[in-house]
């Protein structure tokens, strides 16, 4: 038979269980925001690694705060809240550094022979070359336009139009009214058209 699925808890339910060390309940919530965690870090981060690294900080700063965790938002914004501010410090700092080299860029060293020839060649996509480099070239000139917002921009086009949350989702995480909200994500993607139009063109966006 199936195993039955845990029921889904109200917002009292799963903080009454978090403050009393329930494991399973911590788990659970580390299941269903993880990977999502993961994503909106990278948004502010050069490498999934570091990302990683936040999403990991995230929960343990989360552990040591239940206790006076008081309830007045829903535990997944309170818990975003923590995410995004240390995404946006580690992000600093790791824009001052200089990076020797970007592991997720790296070729698998399996790939090769041991006289440096390939194992086995990349597969073959001349054809497609062109698509591929603008789409590179695309997604590297949005990423610096979003740096480039200002900061309360930034956070609300990252979270409705890079991680595809709600208005409600972003109000709550960032403290917004629905109305100021609003506003900055009209000025921001004005802002990141206007970059885009005039590097690529209209027909680039």
């Amino acid at each position: 038979m199936p195993r039955a699925q845990a029921p889904v808890l109200d917002e009292a339910g799963l903080l009454e269980r978090l403050r009393a060390g329930d494991e399973e309940a911590f788990v659970d919530l580390i299941r269903r925001h993880h990977q999502v965690m993961v994503r909106l870090a990278r948004s502010y981060v050069p490498s999934r690694a570091v990302a990683e690294e936040v999403v990991q900080e995230t929960w343990l700063a989360a552990l040591r705060a239940l206790p006076s965790f008081e309830g007045r938002s829903s535990v997944k914004t309170w818990l975003y809240r923590i995410l995004l501010n240390r995404a946006r410090t580690a992000g600093l700092i790791e824009r001052r550094q200089i990076p020797i080299e970007d592991p997720e860029r790296a070729v698998d060293r399996e790939r090769f022979d041991r006289d440096g020839s390939w194992s086995y060649p990349p597969v073959h996509w001349v054809d497609e070359v062109e698509d591929r480099v603008r789409a590179e070239r695309l997604t590297k000139s949005i990423r610096i336009a979003i740096d480039q917002l200002p900061s309360l921009q930034r956070d609300v086009v990252t979270l409705r139009d890079v991680q595809g949350m709600t208005s409600i989702d972003a109000c709550e995480i960032l403290g917004l009214t629905q109305g100021h909200q609003r506003v900055l994500l009209h000025r921001a993607r004005s802002r990141l058209r206007n970059v885009l139009e005039a590097e690529f063109g209209d027909a680039g966006v």
